[in-house]
């Protein structure tokens, strides 16, 4: 017994005795403004980070897709009003599989289409109602790290559908209400590195989380504006740390958690200036986790922000060594 007990002072010692990392998000750069012209916005809703780098980003009121360097350099641009293959019906979620195909939820369209990286049409599917593989007012959509299954939030049925990439139904999860697994307009959906799936349940003001296949695991949040509290969470992406960010559009802030939901920080508050918010709605970070990509919706802007990592020694490790020694 007593060599057990060693066994353990030590294991905790060690454990607690290492740094752990704490990090915080600088302001580093943004770009765009309200208009039509060429990397201009109105009101822009998702934003994804291809694997080549390029930002792509839903220009929702100009019913098109336009992408970008790392640093807000204009690319290119395609998309136009309309419901033919290739136009757009105010369209909300975006998102970049691994061979740079890019799909995006055509929300008032109530389909998703897909696209080479340059903007030249693929394939869609879905139309308007209920039944497996259609959509009503779809917003948020996802990839899995493997490449082989879309994720769809069908916001309006108040549900997760699921695709292969070409959008083969393969299953569904979700129902409306507030108890564990069902949804109040779901309004984006991610895929974590572990393949468990992340849901912005936006009108029950929090986080969801799930299995690969739909599985309940967890949620945390409710309404509110202190630490760990949302007021309509819109979007939610996992880095490789892994961290969950979440836009918290009408606290005008950004916040992340711990893979499980522990709070960890924030950043934001109302208003234009560098760094702040009006309305923040999809954000996306760079695949080492370095940089955050945020859509300021109602500044028609992009802003990114630079992780700064620092060591922080545990304060408990006396306490921890305490219960063994006695």
């Amino acid at each position: 017994m007593r060599n057990l007990k060693f066994r353990l002072l030590m294991c905790l010692f060690l454990f607690c005795g290492s740094s752990i990392i704490s990090a915080s998000y600088l302001f580093e750069g943004q770009w765009g403004n309200y208009g039509t012209g060429v990397g201009q916005f109105k009101t822009p809703r998702g934003l994804a980070i291809a694997p080549s780098g390029k930002i792509y980003v839903v220009d929702y009121g100009n019913d098109r897709i336009q992408y970008f360097t790392s640093t807000g350099s204009y690319l290119g641009k395609w998309g136009a009003p309309g419901d033919g293959s290739g136009l757009f019906n105010l369209p909300c979620g975006i998102a970049v599989a691994p061979n740079g195909y890019v799909y995006v939820a055509d929300t008032n369209n109530h389909r998703v289409q897909y696209f080479t990286p340059n903007g030249v049409y693929m394939g869609k599917w879905g139309t308007n109602g209920s039944a497996d593989g259609q959509f009503k007012y779809l917003q948020g959509i996802a990839i899995n790290p493997a490449g082989n299954r879309v994720y769809v939030a069908d916001t309006d049925n108040h549900r997760i559908q699921y695709f292969n990439l070409s959008g083969i139904y393969q299953g569904k999860w979700g129902t409306q209400g507030n108890g564990n697994g069902q949804f109040q307009a779901p309004s984006s959906v991610e895929v974590a590195p572990n393949g468990n799936v992340y849901v912005t349940d936006t009108n029950n003001h929090r986080v969801e989380y799930f299995t690969a296949t739909g599985s309940y695991l967890g949620k945390w949040g409710a309404y509110g504006n202190t630490d760990g509290l949302f007021e309509y969470p819109e979007d939610v992406t996992v880095d490789s740390v892994p961290w969950v960010l979440v836009t918290d559009r009408l606290n005008n802030r950004v916040q992340y958690f711990t893979e499980s939901g522990d709070f960890l920080g924030k950043w934001g508050v109302v208003g234009n200036a560098p760094g702040q918010f009006r309305e923040p709605w999809g954000i996306d970070t760079t695949p080492t986790g370095t940089h955050v990509y945020v859509v300021d919706k109602n500044n028609s802007r992009i802003e990114y922000f630079k992780r700064q990592e620092t060591e922080v020694e545990p304060s408990s490790v006396g306490m921890i060594r305490s219960i063994f020694i006695e």
